[in-house]
């Protein structure tokens, strides 16, 4: 099956009263609904995805001369995407960040959205992967 991702930053701005009177209850110019949105395909057959709340996400790298670094994220929701013949995949946010978020099982693929609050910075450090600033390694701001 395939794995369709989309990612949204909500505009703590957006008024849909504002949206309902003035057009037709869409979003307009100077009243957007995103920020922006990241849209991800998995490329390997889909098996199964799954959700955890308030789970650990391990955050491995290489610094810029080569030494390895492993720093444990606490208070992630997490989406596990589980393929034939390729690693899992995960896509998720720091739950301070979550605003809410939806997983669709089609026929033939699964549909994820996640939604995110803007009034808390955050890092993006993987494709996919959101973490608040304030859970955001030290270590790793240079």
């Amino acid at each position: 099956m395939q794995c369709n991702i989309h990612i949204y930053l909500l505009n703590e701005h957006f008024s849909q009263e504002h949206a309902d009177t003035h057009h037709q209850g869409k979003e307009s110019e100077n009243n957007i609904k995103f920020e922006w949105e990241d849209e991800l395909s998995i490329t390997s057959e889909v098996t199964n995805v799954s959700i955890s709340e308030n789970t650990c996400y391990d955050l491995k790298g290489e610094y810029p001369k080569g030494n390895h670094f492993n720093y444990t994220i606490p208070n992630m929701l997490l989406f596990k995407i589980e393929s034939q013949n390729a690693e899992d995949v995960f896509i998720g946010a720091s739950m301070s960040i979550v605003e809410s978020k939806e997983l669709i099982k089609k026929e033939n693929s699964f549909d994820i959205a996640l939604f995110l609050k803007d009034y808390e910075p955050m890092a993006n450090p993987l494709p996919g992967i959101y973490i608040a600033s304030k859970e955001f390694p030290k270590e790793l701001i240079f």
